[in-house]
């Protein structure tokens, strides 16, 4: 029998402009959605480590983020 010990996801995660929307309110909406993303996972209590975070030079946000997986234990994942 095998048993998931630890678990994390790592990912790329690129936070684009809409296309509906002027540029500037594009961008604050951007900001918003990411702020949204990250309170959210405060709010489930999901453990994550935000490794780079850039806005790039249209305002979208690109970020490369671990983050606990399913609630299992993260081990050395987020050291």
């Amino acid at each position: 029998m095998k048993r998931i010990k630890a678990a994390c996801l790592e990912q790329t995660i690129h936070f684009q402009l809409r296309d509906n929307l002027c540029r500037d309110a594009a961008v604050k909406a951007v900001r918003e959605e990411y702020e949204q993303y990250k309170k959210g996972m405060e709010r489930s209590g999901t453990r994550y480590i935000i490794g780079k975070e850039e806005t790039l030079d249209d305002g979208s946000i690109l970020i490369e983020i671990k983050k606990q997986y399913n609630g299992h234990a993260c081990g050395s994942y987020m050291s």
